[in-house]
């Protein structure tokens, strides 16, 4: 297990330092504020304003259960159904999770149980959490992770290329492209001009959105 530890951002949550990185999980310009811009405005509500009865969602990166949590708390009080698959080859441990205060800043119908749940949620098996949120998570690498699904939306949000560049590879993103279905929504905090090209070489349409606070840009691509 790397060397973590628990920081506060900026609008009062908390995210995690990864020693070995010298990277932040979230932004420290605030995590709630990132996570609820970039993953759940940006995606879950750009796609669920389609009008789809379910969203079948890929999340690159667990890491602490924000995106998860979020997405949880969003399904609450949504009629769509939503399937959440994740993957997460290094888990946190208790003694962090645990003490991560998400819940104390969400505004909304989520817990401290419930981010206890998500991650302590036997893995490789789907749990039906409420009446509209299934969730799966692996320790796959997404290099490695296979699926018959084909899914609606992914949350990139993998560490910084400059951090952990074998995800930002045209073949990674080739990989996951292959996971989306048609019309299926991408989005991420990062937009380096390469992973953008590279996204658009994919067959994706893409956006450069205005990023959250801290960050100039996002993107958002689209594949067809």
């Amino acid at each position: 297990m790397p060397d973590i530890r628990i920081i506060e951002t900026s609008d009062g949550s908390q995210s995690l330092y990864r020693k070995d990185l010298n990277e932040t999980y979230h932004s420290t310009h605030g995590a709630i504020t990132e996570s609820q811009y970039v993953f759940i405005q940006h995606g879950l509500d750009f796609l669920s304003e389609q009008g789809r009865e379910s969203v079948s969602i890929l999340e690159v990166g667990f890491g602490t259960g924000l995106n998860a949590l979020l997405t949880l708390d969003w399904a609450k009080s949504h009629e769509q159904k939503i399937t959440y698959s994740t993957l997460e080859p290094i888990p946190l441990t208790a003694d962090i999770y645990t003490q991560l205060n998400y819940h104390e800043l969400i505004n909304g119908s989520v817990n401290q149980a419930d981010l206890k749940h998500l991650h302590e949620a036997e893995w490789e098996q789907e749990h039906q959490l409420t009446d509209n949120f299934t969730f799966f998570k692996t320790q796959s690498k997404l290099q490695d992770f296979q699926s018959e699904k084909a899914f609606d939306l992914v949350y990139y949000d993998a560490f910084a290329p400059s951090k952990q560049a074998e995800m930002w590879d045209y073949d990674v993103l080739e990989k996951t492209a292959d996971l989306m279905a048609e019309g299926a929504v991408l989005v991420t905090y990062c937009a380096r001009g390469q992973f953008k090209r590279d996204l658009a070489a994919l067959g994706l349409s893409v956006e450069t959105l205005k990023g959250p606070p801290g960050k100039k840009e996002m993107v958002r691509g689209i594949k067809h």
